[in-house]
């Protein structure tokens, strides 16, 4: 079984255009008023590009964002220094943080599906203890689900996005794949780039795993953490089983 970190240094030059036609910026307002909320610093599991740490950076919250890919975090640290914000960003494994006893944050953000690239039981167990071991008592432990995975339907080879990056242009031709017993959804993803005459083609999987929100309360609970709120937008919406996103607020016990 693929684990879900791979294919992310090759998906690293093209994240950020396709986030760009996607999800956009809808998440980052919520992801910033709750982060100015808290009092203490704030660690953002899978930062990749920085494209929430730096906006929350900005908004006034000290933020560490911790990743496991090297590109992904070389494209944070240029967005970051664009920006001039502050923030530390840390090559590292989630589910083995590495962060002394004491350095304790106020809250942990796990945004847009980043705990789903944990492909096994394991790894998930792993990261929810590495995260209650970082967290000061009471602190908050944030998780944006993305829900819709189980409902792609598989498809082989469809053109999902083409458009310009840069000075050249960009298609994005894409297979999905659902393993049904042990709920994972493989996207293959081929990013063709034309430059003049010049051409070429990156090829690689990411692989998501499907968990629902009475799943992964069961976790946190026997993790350490009580649930406070679910949510089903970015506004603070009640949840609903149909909702484009699901939020867990937790808070370590």
């Amino acid at each position: 079984m693929a684990e879900g970190w791979q294919g992310w240094d090759d998906y690293a030059p093209f994240y950020d255009w396709e986030n760009a036609q996607t999800l956009a910026r809808r998440d980052v307002p919520f992801w910033q008023r709750l982060a100015a909320a808290q009092e203490g610093r704030v660690l953002e599991l899978g930062c990749g590009t920085g494209r929430l740490t730096v906006p929350v950076a900005r908004a006034g919250t000290q933020v560490v964002g911790i990743d496991r890919s090297a590109p992904m975090l070389a494209r944070a640290r240029q967005r970051l220094r664009r920006s001039r914000a502050r923030a530390l960003l840390l090559r590292g494994d989630i589910r083995h943080l590495p962060f002394r006893t004491r350095a304790k944050f106020a809250m942990v953000m796990a945004p847009y599906g980043m705990l789903q690239s944990l492909t096994s039981e394991r790894d998930l167990r792993a990261t929810l203890t590495a995260v209650h071991g970082a967290l000061r008592r009471g602190g908050l432990f944030a998780i944006d689900l993305v829900p819709d995975l189980p409902r792609w339907a598989e498809y082989d080879r469809r053109v999902s996005l083409s458009g310009r990056r840069g000075r050249g242009h960009v298609r994005l031709t894409e297979s999905v794949r659902q393993d049904r017993k042990k709920g994972l959804t493989i996207f293959d993803q081929e990013y063709e780039e034309r430059r003049g005459r010049v051409r070429a083609v990156k090829r690689f999987s990411l692989t998501f795993r499907t968990i629902s929100v009475p799943q992964m309360r069961r976790r946190l609970e026997l993790a350490g953490f009580r649930i406070d709120a679910v949510l089903g937008d970015y506004d603070g919406g009640p949840f609903d089983a149909r909702a484009d996103v699901w939020i867990i607020l937790a808070r370590k016990r």
